[in-house]
This record gives C-alpha cells, structure tokens and sequence, in this order.
C-alpha cells in the first residue's frame, strides 16, 4: 500500500471534516484528518477507550483538554499523546487552509 498524505486536499475544502484511514492492524489505527474551520461541538468532549498520538501536519489547531484552563494552539509539526479516556475537544481550526492531522489510534501496553 502506499500514497500521499496531502493528496485530495483540494476536494475537502467547503465540506465536512474528512476521516480516511491509512492503516488498521490489530489494535492500531492510523487515520489522516482534514479540518476546513471545523471544531467540536460547544460542550462536547471526545473520551476515547483508546490512546491517540497525533501530529499536526499543516495548517493550524487549537486542542482543548478538560484538564486544563485554556486549549493547545498546534502549528506544524506538533505532536501530542492523548492518553485513553483523557477528555479533549477540537476548539479551533484554520478556516482559511486545510489543516491536516496524522492520528495513531492504539491500545496502550499492548
């Protein structure tokens, strides 16, 4: 298998966030995620049985954790381990360009 993670980007911006996924073997995933300006809904927060590395590729992110005051602003490059059931929301992302997530779903000690 192979490709490009920065392909399509083209055909994602006006639409929905986009989920494709890369990779799924036993008890990890890999999924690339293309945001135009979407963000979790007011008073939503994931809680997620498993942990989740993710990787801002491009573009620009704000992470919330309902641990902490104020959210994470991301730039390229930046990485963050989420460990499983760590309460977290997508407060912000770039209206103006693709921002693209490379997340790594897996069960933590396995």
């Amino acid at each position: 298998m192979q490709g490009n993670i920065f392909a399509g980007l083209e055909q994602v911006l006006g639409t929905e966030e986009r989920f494709d996924e890369l990779l799924h073997t036993g008890s990890l995933r890999v999924e690339r995620i293309v945001s135009t300006g979407q963000a979790s809904p007011p008073g939503f927060w994931y809680d997620q049985a498993q942990a989740e590395w993710v990787v801002l590729l491009s573009g620009a992110a704000e992470l919330h954790f309902a641990d902490e005051p104020e959210p994470r602003h991301l730039r390229p490059g930046d990485w963050v381990n989420i460990a499983a059931h760590r309460r977290h929301r997508v407060h912000w992302t770039d209206p103006d360009q693709p921002t693209v997530w490379l997340a790594i779903h897996y069960q933590p000690g396995a």
